[in-house]
């Protein structure tokens, strides 16, 4: 009998020790179970954590990337930069823009229609970032071949067409304004109350300045005569005999303040002035330093800033289809609003009356209770 209880006792401990394992073990898995979401559910967090950092670095990288990335850019002008200053603004503000932006540049002269389209063309098949235009000489071409290259963005300088494509940003100047304050100058200092200009070319375009540089003269005295000349020609805008034989015969019929409107033809036209005594004007830069004592000042287009304004709007996607710069943008003016005018060598600093109205004229401009029509819009 001692033995089927000693088995029994046996088989009950064993039992018992069964038992009390099975315990154990559906004690610890619940909790280990639990444990588990809570140890995964930690470094799930921070791997997330961590994960929306890093795309956030990354973003920031490629941003700071993207802006800083080095671009590509080609300048196209429709003639030779030689001495004409607007073309030359061009290319400084698309240099400028480069060099900015850790990039490369080029440019590309041309001499006539073969050769800015050959020139355009070429800077296609290179595909820059941005290929720059500038004047109205180009306008028909940077519609055409925007048109028909949508993916290279196109800026041009000066003009636009009527509907430009998506990748054609236009940057244009009122340059009416600048001429309109030239015109009040001469308004007051003209003593034959005869005043001319002598310009590049015959086209409505063209209107702006000479036309509006009379309205300017005659809203001082209405009874001022005005009359143009035109230079015309192969190269209308780097003639400078043409000019100056064009700036004395107008001289000779008496008018004693004459706007020099030919770009690199103007030289010559400073040369007339000093052989023949009359006050002249320029335009684009300050040209006074040409022929001191003769220039009295100049109507102003700060290109380069318009360029490199409009580069940088294009590049960051920003830029608009037309932009517009007159006095109100500090796209366009005149010596007499600059702070050093004292060291201009223009005429119109020894004037401080005079230089004080046309800065109030300015205001009326810019405030617009002074309205300055502009002519190429009739």
């Amino acid at each position: 009998m001692k033995r089927p209880w000693r088995i029994l006792i046996l088989t009950l401990l064993l039992a018992m020790v069964g038992a009390a394992c099975g315990g154990s073990d559906a004690e610890e898995e619940p909790a280990t179970t639990a444990a588990a979401p809570e140890t995964t559910a930690a470094p799930a967090t921070e791997a997330t954590t961590a994960a929306t950092e890093a795309t956030t670095a990354a973003t920031e990288a490629t941003t700071t990337t993207a802006a800083t990335e080095p671009v590509s850019l080609i300048y196209v002008s429709p003639n030779p930069l030689g001495v004409n200053n607007f073309l030359i603004l061009g290319e400084v503000g698309t240099q400028r823009v480069a060099e900015r932006r850790g990039g490369t540049w080029k440019t590309f002269e041309s001499v006539d229609d073969s050769t800015r389209r050959a020139n355009i063309e070429a800077a296609i098949d290179e595909a820059p970032d941005v290929i720059v235009l500038t004047t109205f000489t180009l306008v028909e071409m940077a519609d055409e071949y925007s048109k028909a290259n949508p993916d290279q963005k196109f800026i041009i300088i000066d003009a636009c067409p009527d509907e430009p494509a998506p990748n054609l940003h236009c940057g244009v100047f009122r340059e009416h304004e600048g001429a309109f304050l030239l015109g009040v100058m001469a308004g007051h200092l003209s003593e034959a109350k005869q005043i001319g200009s002598v310009v590049a070319l015959d086209i409505p375009f063209f209107k702006r300045w000479w036309q509006s540089f009379a309205e300017g003269a005659q809203s001082v005295d209405p009874d001022i005569v005005n009359s143009a000349v035109f230079i015309a020609g192969d190269n209308p805008f780097s003639d400078p005999a043409r000019g100056k034989e064009l700036a004395l015969s107008l001289a000779a019929q008496g008018p004693d303040h004459i706007f020099a409107v030919g770009a690199g033809s103007n030289g010559g036209i400073f040369e007339a002035a000093e052989e023949a005594g009359f006050l002249s004007y320029g335009v684009d830069v300050n040209e006074c330093p040409s022929a001191p004592g003769y220039i009295v000042d100049n109507n102003l287009k700060v290109v380069d800033a318009v360029v490199e304004q409009l580069l940088d709007q294009v590049l960051d996607g920003t830029a608009g289809p037309v932009v517009s710069f007159g006095l109100a943008e500090g796209g366009t003016g005149v010596m007499a609003l600059q702070p050093d005018l004292a060291d201009s060598q223009c005429v119109i600093a020894d004037y401080p009356e005079i230089v004080e109205e046309v800065r109030a004229v300015a205001e009326g401009i810019i405030d617009g209770s002074i309205v300055v029509n502009d002519p190429l819009f009739g």
